[in-house]
């Protein structure tokens, strides 16, 4: 799908995004991984803020990144109402280059889907998380259930058509292609849910 059909798709969503903010099926998840966040945070794919009632807000400053104008302007109203000290940015992620070591925990939750090249996109986390960082990451993939990750493969053209993601990545191979250094991994319903707690891998020493 063309990037911009695909940021128009995400735009029109934004009602349906605002209605299942505080689902209760992902809610118990998010707080999981939210909860090991602090200090200066990146949050890609920010969406409508579904994960700000789960940040301290006394702990965090959040930079957030969506390539959707209409996500954007409702993730400034859910700040608002959770007092989350945020700066939001409407970028795709792929034009941003932050310095390195610009923050202390990198989120992404849901988002790893939409990546043109997701490797690439864990690879810019590990050089823009601070060596002693943490990178946190809730997202969807195939099942350990070779039934299961069957029927993602073949719903995949269809799916991605209508909800503009990929239900067919396997989120750990991607994760062990990348730089990231993965601390723990928790798999639930049946395996597509995926939480991991991840660590920058070493990095090369700037030469003076």
């Amino acid at each position: 799908m063309k990037q911009k059909n695909l940021i128009k798709k995400y735009d029109k969503q934004v009602t349906m995004y605002e209605k299942n903010r505080e689902n209760p099926n992902m809610a118990a998840w998010r707080r999981k991984i939210i909860n090991s966040a602090y200090g200066n945070i990146l949050e890609v794919g920010i969406g409508v803020g579904a994960n700000f009632s789960h940040y301290n807000k006394e702990k965090v400053h959040v930079t957030g990144v969506d390539f959707s104008a209409e996500m954007i302007k409702s993730a400034k109203k859910a700040a608002s109402r959770y007092q989350i000290d945020t700066e939001l940015i409407h970028a795709d992620l792929d034009d941003l280059d932050f310095s390195p070591e610009s923050f202390d925990c990198i989120v992404s939750t849901l988002t790893l889907c939409s990546y043109p090249d997701p490797v690439n996109t864990l690879n810019k986390f590990n050089s823009w998380c601070k060596n002693d960082g943490k990178i946190l990451l809730l997202e969807h993939g195939l099942s350990h259930n070779p039934f299961w990750s069957l029927t993602l493969k073949a719903i995949d053209p269809i799916y991605s058509r209508i909800a503009g993601c990929h239900c067919n990545r396997n989120i750990q191979k991607i994760v062990e292609n990348s730089k990231l250094e993965v601390e723990l991994m928790e798999r639930h319903w049946g395996g597509i849910l995926y939480l991991i707690w991840a660590k920058p891998g070493l990095k090369p020493k700037e030469t003076v």
